[in-house]
């Protein structure tokens, strides 16, 4: 395992390193441009991202579920894009699942300790019932994080497919793991202090992952979210126009399809677009495995 002080993130940036004695413009200055390397620091890393959600959606096709794993701020990162997928997506709560080193406390008040206990990991994993048809994302800026290096070498005994998430080259991480997803970059503007242009690196590339898959399995149609769950005034406004405009239907056929099918925006765009019931639109989706795009075009 790489000693600490060898990694890139853990080197100071000549950047920023008069940072406590310029003015707030001129430090925003510096954040600013640091972040801007973050994202061509992503677009490198795009094949390999490609790539894990491929197998994703593999995986997702047969029943499979998706577990990011990491401790801190790596874990919470993972957290975030987990519990946006039931209602953004219209998923169950388990597909997409987040494992944060240290539990639940963990996400609300820091526990450093966590992130080097790897019996957790082992157990945390047990507790899911991880198997072979899982994919497993473990998330480390370091690329050396212990609970997340137990993780990825417990899922394997599973024969677990897995990908790795870090933004340093060549870490245990990227050698472990079946996909190696490494935006380099580069020390951070506080030295060590990875919440910063690691975070948002591993941030856009959860973003990337978790959207992509969702278009790949039919979530998607165009860039409209047709799973969405109306939870809330915002989402059934939403909604409604994503039915009229999908279905090429009024407002008040929306609105109305979308009363009869209990809320289900696919359903509803079913039932305006073909002139059916719920029941008959639901054997629609069901006849084509619930990809509407191929259900509308029958």
């Amino acid at each position: 395992m790489p000693s600490i002080d060898s990694l890139l993130t853990e080197q100071p940036n000549p950047t920023s390193e008069k940072i406590d004695r310029v003015s707030t413009t001129e430090l925003l200055t510096i954040v600013n441009r640091e972040d801007q390397l973050v994202a061509t620091a992503v677009e490198k890393e795009i094949p390999n991202i490609a790539s894990a959600i491929d197998a994703i959606v593999e995986h997702f096709q047969h029943g499979g579920r998706l577990f990011y794993l990491g401790a801190g701020t790596s874990g919470r990162l993972g957290v975030l894009d987990a519990v946006e997928c039931p209602p953004t997506f219209g998923t169950t709560p388990d597909r997409v699942q987040a494992i944060l080193a240290g539990g639940g406390d963990a996400m609300w008040a820091s526990q450093e300790g966590a992130e080097d206990d790897t019996v957790a990991a082992q157990r945390d994993l047990a507790e899911r019932e991880l198997h072979n048809e899982d994919i497993l994302v473990a998330i480390s800026a370091s690329g050396r994080t212990p609970y997340a290096l137990e993780a990825v070498k417990f899922a394997k005994t599973l024969d677990v497919f897995t990908v790795g998430i870090s933004c340093n080259p060549k870490s245990d991480l990227t050698a472990l793991t079946d996909i190696a997803i490494t935006p380099v970059v580069g020390p951070e503007i506080i030295t060590g202090s990875t919440r910063m242009k690691a975070g948002t690196a591993q941030k856009l590339v959860l973003n990337m992952i978790s959207s992509s898959v969702m278009v790949r399995m039919g979530y998607v149609v165009g860039n409209l979210m047709v799973n969405v769950q109306l939870t809330n005034e915002k989402l059934r406004r939403r909604a409604e126009r994503i039915v009229a405009e999908v279905s090429d239907s009024t407002h008040e056929r929306a609105r109305k399809a979308l009363h009869e099918s209990g809320g289900r925006v696919n359903v509803a765009i079913v039932m305006a677009k073909k002139d059916l019931n719920a029941i008959k639109a639901e054997k629609t989706l069901s006849d084509v495995g619930d990809d509407l795009w191929k259900a509308i075009q029958r």
